[in-house]
């Protein structure tokens, strides 16, 4: 008996089941909760006196409480997370009442960088940052996984997202080209003869002086505590957040590896970049250092404090062969010609010393900005990133036939405004960038 199989049809994909981070996320994250348990424990159990219980207890009471409250709170963070990455996205599900889900396309992630906290490289653990167009909010983190997990997954990500075919056997770690590192003896002596380093150190000392010959000891520790608070913060952000500096070229963009305690590995995207500075300060200079910092898209609001945190600065220092290497790389032939356009010597009622020091300039590539004596910075922005440009005029500035021309970028570290210019010569600056900015959009 002949006959036919019906074959059944194939029915919609199964979703894709989330994975949770590593089981010790749970355990780091906890901590940071703990803190915060045991400090408000604390301080409520000993306000109130607690009744004839004695002190001791009150503070077992409030660490044990604190830490228990801690930990179950960051095990339930944990165990309520799971990502997704399938074929076209990735999705982050959170919420333990209310549900919330981060969906990212692919096609809009723009940068996947990797961090490990301090307490996590302990572990070996690394949260993943992924950062998406759209804005200041628009991304996620995924803390933590192992390092090598991170890694691998950076490379999924950015292969997806730049469209190219995924292989998993290819080594995920490569760092690609060294293009540049800072020694931590650089870094160290750098720090040491910077301006505000040494404006810290001999306030402290002056302070020392006056307080002795006054003999108010009380206002000298106040003193030491506010020098030695600025000191540190110094140091933290140039040598330790620094240390181990290295810049290489992959086909993502620029990754930088840096952080003694807290480790960062961060790339920038080539296209991103918005402006460039280069910043030399007076003994540098006689040094040949130099150190360059970059506006990136999507970056003006990140930062702060942490140790890991996203950075704008490129090149901490590095010598002057160093930084225009680099600088090639990310605006070919921006830095070939001079800033010719001076500001007038009647600038200086509003500009008493810095006037001498003010020029503006553009070629084919960009427009350049340069100011400063104690540290002279110089900006440029190639004529493509240029948002619009604006010319000032204030009352005063109206009368000594002064203007500002202000070139509109995203905000950032770099300045490219040309001040207190001669008004005439400040129009036809604006005017000609605006052309050149129109025609470097057409071609790009």
């Amino acid at each position: 008996m002949s006959g036919w199989v019906r074959r059944p049809t194939a029915g919609p994909a199964a979703p894709a089941v989330g994975r949770r981070t590593h089981p010790l996320t749970g355990l780091l994250q906890g901590v940071l909760w703990a803190f915060a348990g045991v400090a408000s424990l604390t301080g409520s159990l000993l306000g109130d006196g607690w009744g004839n219980v004695p002190t001791w207890v009150a503070l077992l009471v409030a660490v044990v409480g604190g830490l228990a409250l801690g930990e179950a709170a960051g095990f339930l963070q944990w165990y309520f997370t799971r990502y997704v990455i399938d074929t076209a996205e990735v999705r982050v599900e959170r919420g333990i009442l209310t549900k919330t889900s981060r969906r990212m396309p692919f096609e809009r992630i723009q940068s996947v960088d990797i961090a490990e906290p301090l307490l996590a490289r302990a572990f070996g653990l690394a949260e993943l940052r992924i950062d998406m167009a759209g804005g200041d909010d628009a991304g996620t983190t995924l803390r933590f996984l192992t390092l090598e997990e991170a890694r691998a997954t950076r490379r999924l990500l950015l292969d997806r997202a730049h469209g190219r075919e995924h292989d998993a056997s290819v080594r995920h770690d490569v760092q690609g080209d060294l293009v540049a590192e800072a020694s931590p003896a650089q870094v160290l002596l750098g720090t040491l003869v910077s301006l505000d380093f040494v404006i810290a150190v001999l306030g402290g000392v002056g302070l020392l002086v006056a307080s002795l010959v006054a003999g108010q000891v009380v206002v000298f520790l106040g003193g030491v505590v506010a020098v030695g608070t600025w000191l540190i913060q110094i140091v933290g952000q140039r040598v330790i957040r620094q240390w181990g500096f290295t810049l290489h070229r992959t086909p993502d963009g620029l990754r930088i590896e840096r952080g003694l305690l807290s480790r960062t590995s961060q790339t920038i995207p080539f296209a991103r970049v918005q402006g460039v500075a280069v910043h030399e300060p007076f003994v540098w200079r006689r040094l040949g250092w130099s150190r360059l910092d970059v506006d990136v898209a999507g970056y003006a609001k990140a930062g702060g404090d942490d140790a890991t945190a996203t950075s704008s600065t490129l090149l901490p220092i590095a010598d002057r062969e160093v930084t225009a290497r680099v600088l090639e790389t990310l605006v070919p032939g921006a830095f070939s010609a001079e800033p010719d356009v001076q500001a007038p010597s009647r600038a200086w009622p509003v500009d008493p010393v810095a006037w001498r020091f003010r020029r503006v300039g553009s070629n084919e590539q960009g427009f350049t900005a340069r100011e400063g004596w104690v540290e002279r910075r110089t900006s440029v922005v190639p004529h493509h990133k240029v948002q619009s440009v604006e010319v000032r005029q204030g009352p005063l500035g109206r009368r000594l036939g002064l203007a500002t021309v202000e070139i509109h970028t995203p905000d950032g570290p770099v300045d490219a405004d040309g001040k207190n210019l001669d008004a005439e010569t400040a129009r036809s600056v604006a005017l000609a960038e605006l052309d050149l900015a129109r025609t470097a959009r057409r071609g790009a």
